[in-house]
C-alpha cells in the first residue's frame, strides 16, 4: 500500500536514542497521515538492534532494517530508501540532534514547491548549532570550499534532515558519502532545492561517529569526484513522446 511519507533513519551504535527518537518522530507524523518509519541499522556494535526490535512491539509503523556489515551513513540511506513504500521520504540523524518537529515544516514546504516548480529536495539549514566550536569551524571551512567549487549553494550539508521524493532519489548515482553531495546531485539532474531553518539540539547519548580529519580527507577526494559527475553529465531536460 503506498504510504504518504517513509521516514528513513540511518543509525549506528545509538542504543540509547533510538527510542526517544522513534516516539518524537510518531508524534511529529501525526495521526491523520500515512506513515512508516524505517530504521536502518548499519552494523552497530552495541544495543541498538534490540532495543528496535524491543520497541517495535509498541509501534506498529516501525520497519526495522539491519546491514551484516558496516557500510556507512549512505548505503544505509540508500537501503531504506530503496525499501521504503512512501512517495515522499523523511530522512534524519539518528543521533537526536535533528529535531523531529520540524519534519511538517519540511514537509509542508516541499508540497508548496511541488505545485509551480521542479522541486527536488528541501533540506534543513540548522541554526544556533549545539556542537563544539572545533566541530562547528570545521564545518564551516568544509561548506565554503564545497561551495566555491561545487557552486551548488548549500550552506549547511551536513544538517542530516532532509524531504525528497522517492523516484528522485533513485535517479541520483550512488557512492560511499553521497548524502553530502545530494544539493549537487540534484542540481545536475536539473531539479529545485530548498533550505529551510531549522533546530538543532545536543547529543545527549553515545558519541560521533564521525571524526574533523576523516571528513577532511575523504571529502576533498569526494569534492573532486562530484566535479567530474557534473562535468561528464548530459541528461535531457525536458522528454517528450512523440
Amino acid at each position: 500500500m503506498a504510504l504518504d511519507f517513509s521516514v528513513v533513519v540511518p543509525v549506528h551504535n545509538e542504543q540509547d536514542n533510538v527510542v526517544p527518537l522513534l516516539e518524537e518522530i510518531v508524534d511529529a507524523a501525526g495521526a491523520e497521515a500515512s506513515f512508516e518509519i524505517i530504521f536502518v541499522d548499519d552494523s552497530s556494535l552495541d544495543r541498538t538492534l534490540e532495543v528496535l526490535v524491543a520497541a517495535k512491539a509498541e509501534c506498529p509503523t516501525l520497519r526495522i532494517l539491519a546491514h551484516d556489515l558496516n557500510c556507512g551513513q549512505s548505503a544505509a540511506i540508500l537501503t531504506g530508501v530503496s525499501a521504503a513504500r512512501g512517495r515522499l521520504i523523511v530522512v534524519l540523524d539518528g543521533d537526536g540532534q535533528n529535531d523531529p518537529a520540524d519534519i511538517p515544516k519540511l514537509l509542508k514546504r516541499y508540497a508548496e514547491l511541488e505545485k509551480d516548480t521542479r522541486i527536488g529536495m528541501v533540506s534543513g539549514r540548522r541554526v544556533e548549532r549545539k556542537d563544539s566550536f572545533v566541530k562547528r569551524a570545521a564545518s564551516q571551512v568544509g561548506n565554503r570550499v564545497r561551495q566555491w567549487i561545487l557552486q551548488d549553494k548549500a550552506v549547511d550539508v551536513g544538517c542530516g534532515l532532509k524531504v525528497f521524493a522517492r523516484e528522485t532519489f533513485l535517479l541520483l548515482p550512488y557512492f560511499d558519502h553521497m548524502h553530502r553531495y545530494m544539493p549537487t546531485l540534484m542540481l545536475r539532474h536539473g531539479f529545485q532545492l530548498d533550505f529551510i531553518n531549522v533546530n538543532h539540539r545536543p547529543r545527549l547519548h553515545g558519541r560521533s561517529n564521525y571524526g574533523v580529519l576523516d571528513r577532511l580527507w575523504v571529502g576533498l577526494g569526494d569534492i573532486l569526484g562530484v566535479v567530474w559527475l557534473k562535468r561528464r553529465c548530459r541528461l535531457p531536460r525536458n522528454l517528450r513522446e512523440i
